[in-house]
């Protein structure tokens, strides 16, 4: 990514409070613990809006693919909001896009990308989308 993302470039944001062990020993949040807001914000928006079952659903997503670019450091005690969108919607897969903000700015600390694959639980094999996650999904492209 070249050009640093702003707000208006999202759908759905995610409230995130930094924690004391999100920073490394250079006193700014480690570059893996972006995985994770990126995960959790993914995540939460499908269980809450796509109602997605992580304990008991017969669909599970598995991640295939990830990356990140840093602008700005972010670091504890920061809060942050991770901003969502789809990039790209198939059949079995989708391509998430990021992107971390502090609270009140405008422009991004740290953008990302990750692709899901949908497959059943029991097989790993892929399937479609189911019908709610695909609606939840669709909300997202820009």
């Amino acid at each position: 990514m070249s050009e640093t993302p702003i707000r208006a470039d999202y759908r759905h944001f995610q409230p995130i409070t930094t924690r004391w062990h999100d920073n490394d020993i250079y006193g700014h949040v480690n570059n893996v613990t972006y995985y994770s807001f990126f995960d959790s914000t993914v995540n939460s928006y499908l269980i809450e809006q796509g109602g997605l079952d992580i304990h008991n659903g017969d669909v599970v997503g598995f991640v295939v693919s990830s990356s990140c670019d840093y602008f700005a450091s972010v670091a504890y005690p920061d809060l942050i909001e991770v901003g969502l969108r789809v990039g790209k919607l198939g059949n079995s897969s989708v391509q998430y896009e990021l992107a971390v903000f502090r609270v009140g700015e405008e422009e991004a600390c740290a953008a990302g990308r990750f692709v899901h694959v949908f497959v059943d639980r029991a097989s790993n094999q892929p399937v479609p989308i189911p019908v709610a996650l695909r609606a939840a999904m669709e909300r997202l492209v820009l």
